[in-house]
């Protein structure tokens, strides 16, 4: 049985592109970048890279950039986004909870929700994890961002996430404070113009739980901030910040 992302995402990249949440790349690769030292000798595997907007910004720039997605539908645009670039990025479609990677990389990324926490339960986010420290070398860096847990204990998830989108509308919303998921009906329309009523379930992390994690996984250095569109840098994390964006090193 295919999950809620998988339905969504099959056929949604040229929407995706149109989202609010994915016009922040320049932004964002810049501060990427300045977290290498804009090593050129950098290895990095995107995660989540959906059609490719960071990887091929990184290209673009000098890096050796890996992407990976589930979908094939987000790869195939990747590929077609990189084609028009004219470079060339190591798109794969693969299972982020599923990879065979033994450091080789200096920097994995997962940014705006690149697989983790999509996952139906807490041990595959973890897995995620997991695999992307087994993928870097040693010192190896990882960034991604997340959904903040401390959020919805202070405003209305539904709320904020219907304001955010002119694409599509939430329904039926149950936040759950035992396992800290937030259940939602989506209502959307794909690249197709079919209508998808997806039952979705998103997992949220308080920062001493991603903490705990990534120390579980040996990160030594954890550094957990502000995630603000387009513009990440090291402000203190808040209950107004809808996600945090997490820096660790081996």
């Amino acid at each position: 049985m295919k999950q809620w992302y998988q339905k969504l995402f099959s056929n949604y990249s040229k929407k995706y592109e149109k989202e609010h949440f994915t016009q922040g790349t320049m932004g964002e690769v810049d501060f990427i970048e300045k977290e290498i030292k804009f090593n050129k000798n950098s290895k990095i595997l995107d995660i989540g890279c959906g059609t490719g907007r960071h990887a091929i910004e990184l290209t673009k720039r000098g890096y050796n950039v890996t992407g990976i997605d589930l979908s094939e539908d987000m790869i195939n645009k990747a590929r077609k986004n990189a084609k028009k670039e004219n470079i060339e990025v190591d798109f794969r479609i693969a299972d982020a909870r599923n990879l065979s990677f033994k450091e080789e990389f200096d920097l994995v990324i997962m940014i705006c929700e690149g697989a983790f926490p999509l996952m139906e339960t807490d041990e595959m986010n973890f897995q995620i994890l997991k695999n992307s420290a087994n993928a870097l070398k040693n010192s190896g860096k990882i960034i991604f961002t997340t959904l903040n847990g401390l959020y919805p204990l202070f405003h209305s998830l539904k709320d904020f996430i219907n304001s955010d989108s002119t694409t599509h509308i939430i329904n039926n919303n149950t936040f759950n404070l035992m396992t800290f998921r937030d259940q939602y009906k989506l209502e959307i329309e794909n690249d197709h113009g079919e209508n998808l009523s997806l039952d979705c379930n998103e997992r949220y992390y308080v920062p001493s739980e991603i903490t705990w994690l990534l120390k579980s996984l040996n990160f030594t250095e954890i550094d957990i901030f502000s995630c603000k569109l387009g513009e990440f840098n090291k402000d203190p994390l808040t209950t107004e910040d809808y996600e945090m964006l997490v820096v660790a090193k081996l």
